[in-house]
């Protein structure tokens, strides 16, 4: 159960000003940004209740993602703490590398090697967020969906899941996480095989 908080509240309110700054909207939709963290968050509290893996969840792609003309990592340090920041920047992906797979790899090495427990929270919640969007909209637009995504190829998006199950079920973090991802994956395992 989520303890609400004013520090909650404040990262609530920071995440989705900050990405409605970066006029952010989830991937192919005019849905704003903001229910992506927020759900992370819910996602991630059936496995915690640790405030900062909480916020790290609404949080998570503000440094991937916002111009830190908007919010910066100071700003977030000063906010929110350099335990919450660590996991946050545990689960931002390098964008100097500009090859997806090697941009990928990377952040797969990362998350199984040198990640923190709670980062494989906010990693594991998030892939589930995302993954259950992905269903929802290639119910609503079929093989067209993929061209939403930079790589534009379903096998990609597949063998990118199953690495990410694969790095979560061998940190063995939480069950409940791990079977979600799972069930998730089988799904888009049958669609893009049927």
């Amino acid at each position: 159960m989520i303890n609400y908080t004013h520090r909650l509240d404040k990262a609530i309110r920071i995440a989705a000003w900050a990405h409605e700054q970066q006029l952010q909207h989830r991937k192919g939709t005019d849905i704003p940004y903001i229910i992506h963290p927020f759900g992370v968050m819910l996602i991630a509290s059936n496995a915690t209740d640790d405030e900062d893996v909480l916020i790290a969840c609404l949080l998570h792609d503000v440094l991937e993602d916002v111009d830190t003309s908007i919010y910066d990592e100071q700003t977030m340090r000063a906010d929110f703490g350099d335990r919450m920041v660590a996991i946050v920047k545990d689960v931002t992906k390098d964008d100097s590398v500009r090859d997806w797979h090697e941009r990928s790899k990377a952040y797969l090495d990362h998350l199984e090697n040198k990640a923190s427990n709670e980062a494989v929270i906010v990693s594991a919640s998030d892939k589930i967020h995302n993954l259950v969007s992905i269903l929802v909209d290639y119910g609503i637009e079929g093989d067209n969906l993929w061209n939403r995504f930079s790589t534009k190829s379903f096998t990609d998006q597949l063998w990118w899941y199953e690495s990410i199950l694969a790095v979560i079920t061998k940190r063995g973090i939480s069950a409940e996480l791990i079977s979600q991802l799972a069930g998730q994956v089988e799904i888009l395992r049958l669609k893009i095989n049927k």
